[in-house]
């Protein structure tokens, strides 16, 4: 059964194979499709991130270039506003600055403060000190006195004096306030003395390294002090001020600022970056400047330009994503959310889904297809070699009987011959029983070679030897005359004699039942070909065929029936024939056929030896 499966296992696979490939081409040509489709989604959002990476890369640079001045400001004027500025010169970190205080709870400036107050009572007396306290009794003295040109060459004695012997923020601060206090004249102090509290001392009194009054020095000296210090000394200058009309607000400001600390750069920065998405830092040259920034709400004009210009609808927005600890300007991740984009890839994956799964149903069909043929062609050729042993079992069943009855038609036709009567009853049932076993025999040779089960026994055999037989044949097969003329040319073949038989005699008995003359007329030539094998003719006098049925005379029990006559056979003769000559690597084809008989020409493709 497989031999007969094989052909259409190889038909199935190949089709299989194709609807396979097509299959798969068709499924790339639905991914490719998708990919385009989310291509030019990411297409149009990437373009529109470009443009809002552009617009907030301007806006960043064009805040920091707004507030580089007061940056500078920020730098020389410790009363000026420093919070969300940076500023790094040489690695020196500037801006923002230092507002944490010493740990702990001591309060030596506090503690100094009293000790020199102290002192200025008579009532300690202090290693060290007595150089500037002197002058500043003196100067106190001469205030007291009314002599006012005295008391400010004093006080300029006493500040020439301080500037030139160093002194530490957290013991200077302590001494200039305990100076002020005790110089100070409510609005009438003299201009020198009201410089130490806000404008600072000139620069012959050391206004350029300290002295940039009380109120600045302070706040640049604020990390050298504990908190409690700090709140001392600033309670002490707010009441200083209010005494000389000073202002305040600023001082009061920057001393409740929260700097940022100390803000660790990423080494090696050359461009615009963004640090942290809180500061937006741009080096220039050996400054580094920077800028606190508030990205969700500058990308606020941002979208509402966008949607100005109708580059997306209202429910549009702008956002930054990621997550780098620095992302330089030209490399903003900005992401662009549309819904009818989101809508849009869902669509997408919707459509691919629903071909992908039609794609699937079609190869499960394709391969339900394939296993109903299978099991079609299964049963089908099942089916037929159940008729087939059905056939041999009958036909090798009716052997026993039909020798038995040529046996006995034999024996009658011995004793009944001087009968005239009935002495030719026992002719006609051996004649019958001969056809019949003809018949059996063309049955059970079919069957064999149709299923693969026959093994030639090929031999050497001269062709004229295997013809001559058939005169016998043919006439005890019918009881129309026959003539048997053969052309054999010593014609000889590497074949199986057996069949050979088979086949002639099928053709010499087609030929007297497609007969209408007296007597049946039969032809026979060969011709062998050096290297190219034998071709035969079989010429008759019969009815002649059709053109239109030369090829289907060779099918399986197919029938010609003439016109006028009845033609009894199983079909299978010339059927027969073409196995045969197709087990030999021969074929056989009508050549000619007319009214006036048929050629057959058989072909032996074997080389002779």
């Amino acid at each position: 059964m497989l031999r007969r499966l094989l052909p259409t296992l190889i038909a199935l696979g190949c089709g299989l194979l194709a609807l396979g490939w097509g299959l798969v081409s068709l499924q790339r040509i639905f991914t490719r499709e998708r990919e385009d489709a989310h291509a030019q989604v990411r297409s149009r959002r990437d373009a529109l991130a470009h443009a809002a990476t552009e617009s907030l890369r301007q806006v960043l640079a064009r805040h920091l270039e707004e507030q580089v001045s007061a940056i500078h400001a920020a730098v020389d004027n410790p009363l000026a506003p420093g919070e969300g500025f940076y500023l790094q010169f040489r690695g020196h970190q500037f801006l923002p600055r230092l507002t944490h205080p010493l740990p702990g709870l001591d309060m030596p400036a506090r503690a100094l403060y009293e000790m020199l107050s102290d002192h200025l009572r008579g009532s300690v007396h202090t290693e060290g000190w007595e150089p500037r306290l002197a002058r500043l009794r003196a100067a106190q003295a001469a205030l007291l006195s009314g002599e006012t040109s005295r008391a400010n060459a004093l006080v300029e004695e006493l500040l020439r004096h301080h500037s030139s012997q160093t002194l530490p923020a957290e013991q200077e601060l302590p001494f200039l306030l305990l100076a002020v206090e005790h110089l100070q004249r409510g609005p009438t102090t003299t201009p020198l003395i009201r410089a130490l509290l806000r404008e600072g001392l000139p620069e012959e009194f050391g206004g350029i390294s300290r002295g940039a009054g009380l109120q600045r020095d302070l706040l640049r000296a604020r990390s050298r002090f504990s908190q409690a210090d700090f709140d001392f000394l600033q309670s002490r200058i707010l009441r200083l001020s209010a005494a000389l009309g000073e202002p305040t607000r600023d001082f009061l400001e920057r001393s409740r600022e929260a700097g940022a600390g100390m803000l660790v750069m990423p080494e090696g920065l050359v461009e615009p970056t963004l640090l942290g998405e809180q500061w937006y830092v741009e080096p220039r040259g050996e400054v580094l400047y920077g800028i606190a920034v508030d990205i969700p709400a500058l990308l606020v004009p941002i979208t509402q330009d966008m949607r100005t210009r109708g580059l997306f609808g209202a429910d549009g927005k702008v956002r930054l994503v990621g997550d780098r600890p620095a992302i330089p300007a030209r490399e903003l991740p900005l992401l662009v959310e549309l819904p009818e984009w989101a809508r849009a890839e869902v669509d997408i994956e919707a459509r691919y889904g629903l071909k992908t799964l039609l794609v699937a149903v079609c190869g499960a069909l394709a391969a339900a297809i394939v296993a109903l043929a299978l099991v079609s062609q299964q049963r089908k050729y099942r089916f037929l070699e159940l008729k087939s042993d059905f056939v041999a079992t009958v036909s090798h069943e009716l052997r026993t009987p039909l020798a038995s009855i040529r046996l006995l038609g034999e024996t009658l036709e011995r004793k009944l011959a001087h009968t005239p009567e009935v002495r030719d009853y026992p002719a006609r049932i051996v004649q019958a029983a001969d056809g019949l076993h003809f018949l059996v025999e063309n049955i059970l040779s079919f069957n064999r070679i149709d299923k693969g089960r026959w093994t030639l026994r090929s031999s050497r055999v001269r062709l004229e030897e295997l013809v001559n037989p058939l005169r016998d044949d043919l006439a005890s097969a019918t009881s129309v005359p026959v003539e048997l003329t053969t052309d054999m040319d010593d014609a000889e073949l590497e074949a199986d004699p057996s069949l050979l038989r088979l086949l002639f005699s099928n053709l010499g008995r087609n030929a007297c039942a497609y007969n209408q003359r007296s007597p049946v007329r039969i032809s026979v030539s060969a011709r062998m070909f050096e290297g190219h094998g034998c071709t035969m003719l079989f010429r008759d006098n019969g009815v002649g065929i059709p053109e239109s049925e030369w090829e289907n005379v060779f099918q399986d029990f197919y029938r010609l029936t003439p016109p006028g006559q009845e033609v009894h056979g199983s079909g299978l003769g010339l059927a027969l024939c073409r196995k045969i000559m197709k087990l030999h690597h021969g074929d056989i084809q009508v050549a000619s056929s007319t009214p006036e008989g048929t050629t057959f020409a058989l072909t032996f493709h074997e080389p002779r030896r």
